[in-house]
């Protein structure tokens, strides 16, 4: 827990504090207040997730060719455009600088995942990113009580949405103290020439994980669909406060699993993916047997847990993988599978949702425990316990 990885880790709390909140508050103010459809919605977040992809591998990639500090802090800069759809008064306005703000976020996230590779020992590369998660997502959960405090003093959404700039600006502060890491090409591991460390059970890992990864953004919709559901439901307030939980859970998940020594990919497999496909499947069932808010939120819990185990280990195990040379493109590589499949998931969710929201958390539900099964298989020689 050094002076690189607080820094790093504080910056991140900051960020989460301002633009979680814009998350959680968007489909609301998207639907509710703009009077734009759920489907309106879903290509919304396709279309800020989708494009978000080429962001974040071409971040990865110039954060290898130039500096992993300043290609964050670039990225850093960019995200306070999130907190302009406070200022949208047209759905389309409001798209535009919501998937803008997203494209920054995604740009600057490999190469901070590389300073804080760069920053932590392997041994201690799980904790590092699973202390990285606890505060990133904590700060999540803090801003998403935050909103709900204010919403209820009788704040608007938009002012709600624009002071959200505040903590994003304070996270690129942080980052300006950190120090550049070095990218010097290890000599002290062997790589076959792309940039992986180790032999075939290396490379089946890690082609297995950007394929999983991939397939799981084919699952991965935006929280905003469950908090629609609970919405509509109950209260705007009852379906903030399951991003909260969701939030919280996943904070307390990642730290704790980034602290054990696991065969990291069957435990993205089991606790991430297809956990998350339970989870996921729990709240079309809640949803088709009209139950409670009080399963719908162990369901968000569940998915909260999930989230927790695949953000702290899948950087992680490519941490693990990848050169120290090539590390950005390893970690830029991630995030585009991710977000690939993100582009579709949102589109597909949206129409399903329209039709019934059974049907779209179901088609989520056992992508998701497909891409568990994938990378389960493809990395079943690659055993690390670090």
């Amino acid at each position: 827990m050094n002076r690189e990885v607080l820094l790093i880790s504080f910056s991140a709390f900051f960020a989460d504090l301002g633009y979680q909140t814009v998350i959680a508050i968007f489909p609301i103010f998207l639907v509710l207040v703009l009077g734009a459809s759920p489907s309106t919605y879903g290509l919304a977040t396709a279309l800020a997730f989708g494009v978000g992809s080429v962001f974040g591998y071409i971040g990865g990639i110039l954060g290898d060719k130039f500096s992993y500090k300043k290609i964050a802090i670039l990225g850093n800069l960019f995200v306070p455009l999130l907190s302009l759809v406070g200022l949208a008064v047209s759905p389309t306005v409001a798209i535009v600088l919501f998937a803008s703000g997203w494209w920054a976020r995604n740009f600057r996230s490999p190469p901070r995942r590389s300073m804080l590779v760069s920053a932590s020992a392997p041994k201690d590369r799980g904790k590092a990113f699973g202390f990285l998660h606890a505060l990133d997502i904590g700060g999540g959960m803090l801003s998403i009580i935050v909103l709900v405090a204010v919403l209820l003093s009788g704040i608007s959404y938009s002012t709600a949405i624009l002071i959200t700039a505040v903590p994003i600006l304070f996270s690129t502060v942080l980052l300006l103290f950190t120090r550049d890491p070095s990218r010097k090409r290890s000599t002290l591991r062997s790589t076959n020439g792309s940039g992986i460390v180790g032999g075939n059970a290396a490379r089946s890992a890690y082609f297995g994980i950007l394929v999983a990864t991939m397939l799981y953004g084919f699952s991965y919709y935006s929280l905003g669909f469950p908090i629609l559901t609970i919405a509509e439901k109950s209260s705007s307030i009852a379906g903030i406060g399951s991003y909260a939980l969701y939030l919280g859970v996943s904070a307390v998940a990642g730290y704790y699993i980034g602290s054990r020594k696991l065969n990291k990919i069957k435990a993205l497999g089991t606790m991430g993916y297809i956990l998350s496909g339970i989870g996921t499947l729990g709240l079309g069932l809640a949803y088709l047997l009209g139950q409670g808010i009080a399963v719908f939120y162990l369901m968000v819990a569940i998915i909260g847990i999930s989230l927790g185990a695949i953000e702290t280990l899948e950087p992680t195990i490519v941490s693990l993988i990848r050169n120290r040379s090539s590390m950005g493109n390893g970690m830029g590589a991630l995030t585009a599978s991710r977000s690939f499949g993100v582009f579709a998931a949102n589109i597909i969710m949206g129409f399903l949702y329209i039709v019934n929201p059974f049907y779209s958390y179901t088609y989520a539900g056992l992508v998701s425990v497909a891409a568990g099964c994938i990378i389960i298989y493809y990395g079943r020689g690659f055993h690390n316990r670090q």
